[in-house]
């Protein structure tokens, strides 16, 4: 039997939390998602392979395939790490994650985002969004529990680090696109940890006008914006990926071109296996198999959902939250860049996406969530609290706590 002062030390609520197994659909939905990416790749393949010329036609999803293989490995190792233990690094972690993006400008230059260490290449942008979501939980839950009024005011040194990381990442490896990644995460962490509206307010004004002073001073960026304000203004020059990419979807029809029949990764639309990879998906399975696609995804976030909802403490929850923010915001940039709805910006589609940084990270994030579950089975929680609380509360005392307090709020701890 666990104790009712156990049962508060706990956490948010009074529910005990006892490791159990966890939730296998999550990692049934990601393997899915994964081996759609691979069954693109593997038609992709043959295409690139033809363009490029000294590559064999299976050479694409031969990479893929061990990229699959290695977040596999992140994914089990997230899970099997506790989360607590990297706090016990979080100083060393931060200053890599900074000292990595400054050898990858310093190395490849302005505008690099790729850090080249022998015959491996990664981006530290990647490592900066798993650390960022876990060291970025813990504190504003302890910051919360620390402070009986939580404002921005109270977070200055905070965020300065944070903007210190913003702005050498957009405006020295020009990548606005992982940029607005992280600080979605934080809005959504902030916001759940209940910080106040107005400081909130601030803080996304504040982001909202460097974003336009960063497309605003950099041509490339205002050209994508205007393409996307008017997409066909264009289609020979700078709107020629919208302008390829909206053709590649609207080709595909009601149920698609069939899995060997696509024109547009001829070379027709660029990053096919990267960031246009759903507009080769909606050219190859058409509208419905977009609708699968989009069920699968939504099926996978709503069990990070749950997870978030009944997690056992306000750290664990905010990493969850960072972690659905992160693959939500992702996935849902990335297609509604494909039809139109937002500019291109470099986000890759996750778990489907071509390249291994992104594979690797994203799967970790994952994992992190996957551990998590473990800690939040509601029905195993809930039977264990009500036959505990059967043999040890009153009549009067099970009514007045019939419902147990777990809910995915803005209040305080």
């Amino acid at each position: 039997m666990i104790s009712r002062t156990e049962r508060r030390q706990n956490g948010v609520g009074e529910l005990p939390v006892r490791k159990h197994r966890p939730d296998h659909w999550i990692l049934v939905l990601v393997l899915i998602l994964m081996g759609i990416g691979l069954i693109l790749i593997y038609s992709i393949g043959p295409a690139l392979a033809a363009e490029g010329g000294n590559v064999t036609a299976n050479y694409f999803v031969g990479r893929q395939f061990v990229d699959v293989l290695l977040g596999l490995v992140a994914f089990f190792a997230a899970f099997k790490f506790p989360l607590p233990n990297f706090l016990k690094y979080q100083k060393h972690l931060i200053i890599i994650s900074f000292l990595m993006i400054v050898a990858t400008i310093i190395l490849g230059g302005t505008g690099n985002r790729w850090l080249q260490i022998g015959m491996l290449s990664f981006q530290p942008v990647e490592f900066v969004k798993f650390i960022f979501m876990i060291l970025g939980g813990f504190y504003l839950a302890n910051f919360v529990k620390e402070h009986k009024h939580f404002s921005i005011r109270k977070m200055k040194i905070e965020l300065s680090i944070v903007a210190v990381y913003a702005i050498t990442i957009i405006f020295l490896q020009k990548d606005l696109g992982s940029t607005i990644v992280l600080l979605m995460m934080l809005f959504a962490m902030l916001f759940i940890a209940g910080v106040k509206i107005k400081g909130f307010m601030i803080t996304v004004l504040a982001v909202v006008f460097l974003i336009i002073i960063a497309i605003s001073s950099t041509p490339y960026r205002r050209d994508r914006f205007l393409n996307f304000l008017q997409p066909q203004r264009d289609c020979s020059s700078t709107g020629y990926q919208e302008c390829q990419a909206l053709v590649g979807v609207g080709s595909g029809g009601l149920l698609g071109l069939g899995v060997g029949n696509s024109v547009q990764d001829f070379g027709y639309l660029p990053e096919s296996t990267n960031d246009s990879i759903f507009a080769i998906f909606a050219e190859k399975f058409g509208f419905i198999g977009c609708m699968v696609l989009l069920s699968i995804f939504a099926a996978l976030l709503f069990r990070i959902i749950d997870v978030i909802k009944y997690a056992p403490n306000r750290a664990y929850q905010l990493v969850a939250v960072a972690a659905f923010t992160w693959i939500a915001f992702q996935a849902t940039f990335n297609i509604c860049a494909m039809i139109g709805l937002a500019p291109l910006k470099g986000i890759p589609l996750p778990f489907i996406s071509y390249g291994g940084t992104s594979m690797i990270f994203t799967m970790a994030a994952v994992g992190v969530v996957f551990q998590i579950s473990s800690l939040t089975n509601i029905r195993q929680n809930i039977k264990g609290f009500e036959d505990e609380r059967s043999s040890n509360e009153s009549h009067d005392d099970r009514r007045r706590n019939s419902r147990p307090r777990y809910t995915i709020t803005r209040s305080s701890i």
